[in-house]
């Protein structure tokens, strides 16, 4: 069995100072998302084997908030510069290129359209309120949990994904009654 978690950055800046939009940053409602999800990542005990991070601003400073709020230090991070505004058959590929580590955790930090999409096509059950809030839209810091009956990261096919969780700040606002 394996897992798979993956996370849009957080909301972020319209413009970076050097004009480019792979250095947006975080703008103060991003900071806040970004640990709020971290927290409830926290709340359920999320143990993570590997993470693969895009290398943009955003995504970067999304783990750089996350990573602390889940107390190990000792998850290893590839920064990965085709993840940057991929399409999901290149999101697809970083993943298998996993193949081998036994990582029966593992996150993806990066960005939409190609995040919400390849979690519909991975995806072929599961939570029916999850799966009905994924057919929308994948917000910033929208995380999904995806689990495959996998023993290897190569596996992962289409629609062999039963989708266990979709959570954002949003979602976490209003079930908190802060909504």
């Amino acid at each position: 069995m394996r897992r798979l978690i993956l996370l849009r950055h957080a909301k972020t800046e319209s413009h970076a100072p050097s004009g480019e939009d792979i250095d947006r940053r975080l703008d103060a409602r991003g900071l806040d998302d970004a640990a709020a999800i971290g927290r409830w990542m926290a709340d359920q005990r999320c143990r993570l084997g590997h993470v693969l991070v895009s290398t943009a601003v955003r995504a970067r400073q999304t783990w750089d908030i996350v990573a602390p709020l889940l107390g190990d230090a000792t998850v290893e991070v590839t920064h990965l510069r085709e993840l940057y505004l991929a399409e999901p058959a290149d999101i697809l590929r970083a993943i298998r290129e996993t193949s081998g580590i036994d990582a029966r955790c593992l996150m993806v930090i990066g960005h939409n359209p190609g995040l919400h999409e390849l979690a519909l096509m991975l995806t072929g059950g599961g939570n029916d309120d999850a799966l009905r809030l994924l057919s929308g839209n994948l917000p910033t810091s929208g995380l999904i949990v995806i689990d495959f009956d996998i023993d290897d990261w190569g596996d992962i096919a289409f629609r062999q994904g039963k989708l266990m969780q979709f959570v954002s700040p949003k979602l976490l606002r209003q079930t908190s009654g802060d909504a």
